[in-house]
């Protein structure tokens, strides 16, 4: 089992890091990329760091003669997400559920599946404490060190980044849509939490889910800290059949994972306290890299998901042959990497299975980590990915324009004019039609 404690020594982290690097070297492998990290350990450039390392499906960068500032210079302010634009203010809590239904998948020893949700909500403007915190600052530690980023001021910096969500605040009135997140594989929640305060910002309840032993570090309650043994038994794995196998198996995982959620939200006996904010009839789900498959994943098992959107990931669990009920979903990835023919062809696939409204959209100048907070953290730090030259305002502003644009048709029945085809306002973005 890979528990570790708080305050272990720094050579457990250069293992598990290690651990990580290998198994996502593999997965490099299976999307047809260079390696995030070679086998033996090395690390990449500081400016392709953070673009290129932990997701299943990343498309790494080549190593690039820019470097970051020091710690120093990057302390200098601190960084923050960007500002939700939406009408409400927003609060966050966060719940630690149990599944007693279920062995955890990955460390069986572990006894029940156990999640870590963040819960992004319309509140009351002016009420709830002081501004919820990013991530624990060793999720960042671990997060930065698999990329290759040690400076030591740099967990601290990042953990602290400013979000925009205020602790027990007062749900504003009414009842709202709920939309589920998923991270990518071996990628905090935390990382989606612009995407997250954003929706929550027009008037969405979002559950943002941790799965642990999927990502580089989760930190519990109790101060332990669960690592990555989804990627060792990937990493194990003696070729790349073996590999999509135990990737499909994360996906239908986390299909598992959000049903249990699901229940625990919407049921008789809500486990969270202002569950009467959400209608459950209206549900969405979206997910970066793996966790955009997974989308597609827990459609095809829980007919209570309503719409669907994949950021960049690649279907591992294929979409059903019988499609997803005539329900919508978006495909909007990196362009040329997610485009038809272009390599991953279960988009391709998926795209000839799905059976309701649906979009395929690519965008310009985009790396695999562009529909994250990872542009706009990077960017403040002063690490620069020459292979993804996309902003980070302009990463920003695409992925909350058309992700909301598709929540909005797909939940609440409005008109959605960016889905209707390329607008000048994002000359990036390109409609697929295969």
């Amino acid at each position: 089992m890979t528990i570790f404690s708080r305050n272990r020594p720094a050579g457990a982290a250069s293992t598990a890091s290690t651990a990580a690097a290998l198994a996502l070297t593999a997965l490099a492998a299976l999307a047809g990329t260079a390696a995030p990290a070679s086998a033996s350990g090395s690390a990449p450039t500081p400016a392709a760091a953070l673009s290129a390392a932990p997701g299943d499906l990343a498309t790494p960068s080549a190593p690039s003669a820019s470097a970051a500032p020091s710690a120093s210079a990057a302390s200098a302010a601190e960084l923050a997400l960007p500002r939700p634009t939406g009408p409400y203010a927003t609060g966050r809590d966060t719940l630690f559920l149990t599944d007693h239904g279920r062995t955890d998948p990955w460390v069986p020893a572990a006894g029940a599946r156990q999640l870590l949700v963040s819960l992004h909500y319309p509140a009351r403007p002016g009420s709830g404490g002081a501004a919820a915190p990013y991530m624990p600052q060793e999720e960042a530690r671990l997060m930065l060190a698999q990329r290759g980023l040690d400076d030591p001021e740099w967990p601290g910096l990042v953990a602290a980044t400013r979000t925009h969500s205020r602790t027990d605040a007062r749900p504003a009135p009414g009842r709202f849509p709920l939309v589920l997140l998923s991270p990518g594989f071996g990628t905090p929640r935390a990382t989606l939490t612009g995407l997250a305060e954003e929706l929550a910002s027009r008037g969405y309840v979002v559950a943002t889910a941790d799965h642990p032993y999927e990502s580089t570090g989760t930190e519990l309650p109790d101060g332990r800290v669960l690592t990555c043994a989804a990627c060792d038994e990937v990493d194990a794995q003696p070729d790349d059949a073996a590999r999509r196998e135990v990737l499909a198996a994360v996906s239908t995982g986390r299909a598992a994972d959000f049903s249990f959620l699901l229940d625990r939200l919407t049921g008789p006996r809500p486990a969270w306290r202002h569950a009467r904010s959400i209608d459950p009839h209206r549900v969405g789900m979206a997910g970066h890299s793996i966790g955009g498959a997974a989308a597609a994943s827990t459609m095809a098992a829980d007919r209570r998901v309503d719409a669907g959107v994949n950021l960049d990931g690649t279907f591992f669990d294929p979409v059903p042959a019988r499609g997803l009920d005539r329900r919508p979903f978006l495909m909007l990835g990196t362009d040329p990497g997610h485009a038809p023919g272009a390599g991953d062809t279960s988009w391709d696939e998926g795209w000839d299975r799905l059976d309701g409204f649906k979009r395929w959209l690519t965008v310009r100048d985009s790396g695999h980590f562009t529909f994250t907070d990872t542009p706009a953290i990077g960017e403040q730090l002063g690490i620069v990915d020459p292979d993804a030259p996309l902003s980070a305002a302009r990463s920003t502003t695409i992925t909350r324009a058309y992700v909301t644009a598709f929540f909005d048709r797909s939940l609440r029945g409005r008109p959605a004019r960016l889905l209707e085809g390329p607008t000048p306002a994002h000359p990036e973005v390109l409609f697929q039609r295969p």
